[in-house]
């Protein structure tokens, strides 16, 4: 048994990269499924809206602990495929944020009044056209506060991924605190720095919505 020293703390600032890591690569892969999610609940229609519905109460209604539960322990029983830990947590994280952006993305969509999809197709625009040039860039100045938040809860969720092995901030708090037997300390220094990151953005998306006059 040790104290905890300095290098734990370095070893928790090194662990940020994975955070880091997941949230980027949940970013990539999510942002665009989100989308395709928004579109297709947008859609009239109504095959289309109802797929997006079911995925999205599914997805909604099932903890993320339970998706990389499943992903990770659950797929090489049912498939007998051995699923590597940063895969699993990458598919699991990528299906959470598809979900949740395409809902916050739905309702910038739907915030933007009907007259201007309207006004879009009297000046010649397709449909995708009108949704490119008119819709979209309306719709992303409504959905920006609440995505930069999603954002915020993202990164603080990855600190599930640690439940199945995956080394990151919390799993490196919780090696630490193992190896010292100082969990206060340990985990306080992970609370502090999930904190350091989270907080200007959280400011970020406080300042937008007062910038682009969300909350009126």
């Amino acid at each position: 048994m040790r104290g905890f020293t300095f290098s734990d703390f370095l070893t928790m600032l090194w662990a940020v990269q994975w955070t880091a890591t997941l949230v980027i690569i949940s970013l990539t892969l999510g942002g665009p499924l989100g989308l395709a999610m928004a579109m297709m609940r947008s859609s009239r229609n109504v095959i289309l809206n109802g797929i997006s519905l079911v995925i999205l109460q599914v997805v909604q209604g099932v903890p993320l602990l339970g998706m990389l539960m499943f992903f990770y322990f659950g797929v090489p029983i049912f498939l007998g495929i051995q699923v590597p830990a940063l895969v699993s947590v990458c598919v699991a994280f990528t299906i959470f944020t598809a979900a949740f952006l395409g809902e916050i993305w739905r309702g910038g969509i739907q915030a933007v009044h009907t007259n201007q999809s309207e006004a879009a197709a009297c000046l010649g625009l397709t449909r995708w056209q009108g949704f490119r040039h008119v819709i979209a860039p309306q719709a992303f100045k409504v959905a920006l506060p609440a995505t930069v938040g999603f954002v915020v809860q993202l990164i603080k969720n990855t600190s599930l991924a640690s439940v199945v092995g995956f080394v990151e901030l919390a799993r490196a708090g919780q090696l630490a605190s193992a190896a010292t037997f100082a969990p206060l300390t340990a985990y306080a220094c992970v609370a502090a720095i999930y904190f350091a990151i989270c907080f200007p953005l959280t400011q970020w998306s406080r300042s937008l919505e007062k910038k682009l006059h969300v909350v009126r």
